[in-house]
């Protein structure tokens, strides 16, 4: 295309000013798609601390990260803006992990709800289990080599190692917990017994944390789920309470586990500040 015309340098100056009117400024643009000449003559009367300025707010809104719904609700909760950043990038709180966590219990639910007679006890069995096991999966997921995307920057970041393990940890057991709760609510003949997880979820999550200071994240859970799950299938086979994990005596047994594990966690916590094992 040939231009036939061009912009004379006061027209440029009063563009660049922003005072050109709607109409001249419209026709100015269509112009200088084509005019090599035109558009040298704008960069010379263009401010170019007016051009850093709008190039770099252009950039920083590109490159800034959207906020998540997640992380707008932990601001709106007053939490601090770096361990928002910090919570929203733990694997284990994302919405995928959450929706699963969601559907293994649903589907705990809905057979415990289905089932009749001997079967009822056996479907809420599994479920207290199952319940009792998921924030130790969170924890194992939500800080570590290989399963964190943000594990290198985590431990470069001027936070000690352990307290943000425990950060993470809690946030995963706060969240864990109040799911498997809202699922106990829909068990059938609702009692104390839907309620009695909750001790062994936190004496086992703990117990995982404190073998963390000597094995790797995922094989420590490993440990603690294989024990837990043998101890409650042993129990229910030779006892004769199915229940008796989750009676009064096995939970006295938990805030000692609790207790133990917190203890070993308190002495050994600077282990992490060289990094998860692995």
């Amino acid at each position: 295309m040939t231009t036939t015309w061009h912009a004379d340098p006061g027209t440029l100056s009063d563009y660049a000013g922003g005072t050109l009117d709607d109409v001249r400024a419209t026709s100015l643009e269509a112009h200088l798609l084509t005019c090599d000449r035109c558009r040298n003559g704008l960069a010379s009367s263009t401010p170019t601390e007016r051009v850093d300025r709008v190039w770099g707010g252009v950039v920083e809104t590109i490159d800034a990260p959207r906020r998540s719904v997640v992380e707008r609700l932990l601001l709106a909760l007053r939490v601090p803006e770096h361990i928002a950043r910090l919570l929203v990038a733990t694997p284990s709180l994302r919405a995928s992990w959450l929706v699963a966590e969601a559907l293994v219990l649903g589907f705990a639910v809905i057979a415990a709800n289905g089932a009749s007679g001997r079967d009822e006890d056996v479907a809420l069995f599994l479920f207290l289990v199952v319940a009792a096991l998921l924030p130790v999966a969170g924890v194992a997921v939500a800080f570590g080599p290989g399963v964190d995307p943000a594990y290198e920057i985590g431990a470069a970041a001027p936070m000690r190692a352990d307290r943000l393990l425990l950060i993470r940890a809690a946030a995963v057991l706060v969240t864990s917990m109040s799911i498997t709760a809202l699922a106990a609510l829909a068990l059938p003949g609702l009692d104390a017994i839907a309620a009695a997880w909750l001790l062994p979820a936190l004496g086992l999550t703990v117990a995982t944390l404190a073998l963390g200071t000597w094995l790797r994240p995922f094989v420590a859970a490993g440990v603690v789920a294989l024990g837990w799950v043998a101890l409650a299938a042993g129990a229910a086979v030779s006892a004769q309470d199915r229940f008796a994990v989750f009676r009064p005596a096995a939970q006295v047994a938990c805030l000692i586990v609790i207790g133990a594990s917190t203890a070993v966690l308190a002495h050994r916590h600077t282990v992490y500040e060289g990094g998860i094992v692995v």
